[in-house]
């Protein structure tokens, strides 16, 4: 159920538009291309999306510190952008941990099932094949449960992490871009 959960909840929150929407990087670009937005604008494009914050960061820090030099409005960049990438591979752990464990809990589930089918055999008395081989087949089902599990959460797990580093890359290349396009408004003294 958590795994189910997790699969959702990162379904919803890893998506495009809400992580780096296209025309975004393009936008603030053309907002900014004669002066430096207001601050309420600025404020929009942090709600915006994640790369809408990552950009809003290195708008306040050229708006905070007008002389502001190049390595120092690339690490405000590179500050808030390993925040965001903090937060969108928030769970992704959490996934890859059950996906990890779950055949492990179900191999355990069967080990012990199978103890307890050979321990129930009385010594001397008449083995039932039937009943031996219906409770090994009880037993297996904790494997499959196990398996089950862990076979879509690696999938998306896999998946997710892929999206993730994606949309970092997305992240560092508009940094990269926002860096000349915001220097020009830069004092230089």
């Amino acid at each position: 159920m958590i795994a189910l959960a997790l699969v959702i909840e990162r379904l919803y929150n890893l998506r495009e538009r809400l992580v780096a929407p296209r025309a975004l990087l393009d936008e603030v670009v053309g907002v900014s291309r004669a002066s430096l937005p207001p601050a309420d604008v600025v404020n929009k494009l942090a709600a915006n999306s994640v790369l809408g914050g990552v950009l809003a960061a290195g708008l306040r820090a050229v708006v905070a510190e007008p002389r502001i030099a190049e390595p120092a409005l690339r690490q405000a960049f590179e500050s808030a952008g390993r925040g965001a990438v903090h937060r969108l591979e928030r769970y992704l752990n959490t996934l890859g941990t059950i996906a990890a464990i779950a055949p492990l809990l179900g191999l355990f589930g069967t080990v012990v099932g199978m103890i307890e089918i050979f321990g129930s055999q009385a010594p001397g008395s008449g083995t039932n094949p039937q009943q031996l081989a219906h409770g090994i087949s009880v037993a297996l089902y904790n494997t499959a449960f196990g398996l089950i599990i862990a076979i879509p959460a690696l999938m998306f797990y896999r998946y997710f992490r892929g999206k993730v580093d994606e949309f970092q890359l997305t992240l560092e290349l508009a940094a990269e871009r926002m860096v000349p396009h915001l220097m020009r408004f830069a004092v230089r003294g």
